[in-house]
């Protein structure tokens, strides 16, 4: 069994459209999507710097969102356009390596993000009077830094493995971006000890947090239930509801992904799934927290109104 040269020769990744009309429209819907993601979340962005109303604990963490999902969709659509318009599907091996590396560090960051983010609406419904201090501007800093570090780790695991394997049959990757998982099918060596580790490290990211999402909103509509004030249950479920179709989006295709055995996954039913976390989930943050937060939407108007009375 012939092995390659790890270190020069090129991966090919298959992509996602056909060559046929059906993937100039697939491509052509991608990029708009792209570009909505990236002015929505430019925009979320600047608008919390920018409006002194939104200098709050729960749009700082927004902000970070909006700012790991800017780079998340940036580290995958970018790659794939040129794919498609110029035909070069090639990827090096350490260009494979720091996309693979990037999208694992922002996937890890985004979903403990997620997790922060519903805590904070837990302490801000269950605790009002603790808030100011269980999420001062300190533990907002450390939990964003954490959450970067503990997704980097994470990742830098995955991709030193997935690195250092020998690869010995074709090198093209059935998927649209360097997934570990879509590589090691390629690999010469037994991999399910390292399947093991990607069960584990799932189970960490996505499992743990989601259980801790699900408690945390559990408390919260029970607490809202209780509330006297309509207009304060009408926010509270606004919120949380906003924020569980966020994690919704993005947790559970990730987790039905990552999750399953590899000899019951499917290339097609994988690069499907994938478009929902790294594609459209990015696009749809900033839609979903602007259109159903009027707090974000009376920033955006005292924004423009700012901006038009200096053009004046």
């Amino acid at each position: 069994m012939e092995y390659y040269n790890q270190t020069s020769t090129d991966f090919i990744l298959l992509g996602l459209f056909p060559p046929s009309r059906t993937g100039l429209f697939l491509f052509t819907l991608i990029v708009l999507i792209f570009l909505m993601a990236v002015i929505g979340n430019q925009t979320m962005i600047l608008l919390i710097f920018l409006d002194a109303h939104l200098h709050t604990p729960m749009y700082f963490l927004l902000s970070q969102l909006s700012l790991i999902d800017l780079n998340y969709i940036s580290t995958i659509v970018p790659k794939m356009a040129s794919d498609f318009l110029f035909g070069n599907k090639t990827i090096s091996f350490i260009g494979c390596g720091v996309q693979s590396f990037f999208f694992l560090t922002l996937a890890g960051a985004e979903t403990l993000l997620l997790t922060s983010m519903a805590y904070d609406r837990y302490v801000a419904i269950c605790f009002p009077l603790h808030y100011p201090i269980r999420m001062s501007k300190r533990v907002c800093v450390l939990i964003v830094t954490g959450s970067w570090i503990m997704g980097s780790i994470n990742s830098c695991a995955h991709t030193a493995y997935a690195l250092h394997i020998p690869y010995c049959r074709s090198r093209a990757i059935n998927h649209f971006f360097c997934d570990v998982p879509a590589m090691l099918t390629l690999a010469c060596v037994d991999t399910w000890v390292y399947e093991c580790t990607v069960f584990v490290s799932t189970t960490l990211f996505l499992v743990f947090p989601f259980i801790g999402i699900a408690y945390s909103y559990g408390r919260v509509l029970f607490a809202v239930y209780h509330m006297q004030s309509a207009e304060g249950r009408r926010k509270a479920y606004t919120t949380c509801s906003t924020h569980l179709t966020v994690v919704t989006f993005y947790y559970a295709p990730f987790a039905y992904t990552y999750l399953r055995p590899r000899s019951l996954r499917s290339p097609i039913e994988d690069k499907a799934l994938a478009v929902f976390y790294t594609i459209l989930t990015p696009m749809l943050n900033p839609i979903i927290y602007s259109l159903r937060n009027k707090e974000v939407t009376g920033a955006l108007k005292r924004v423009m109104q700012r901006i038009c009375s200096v053009n004046m």
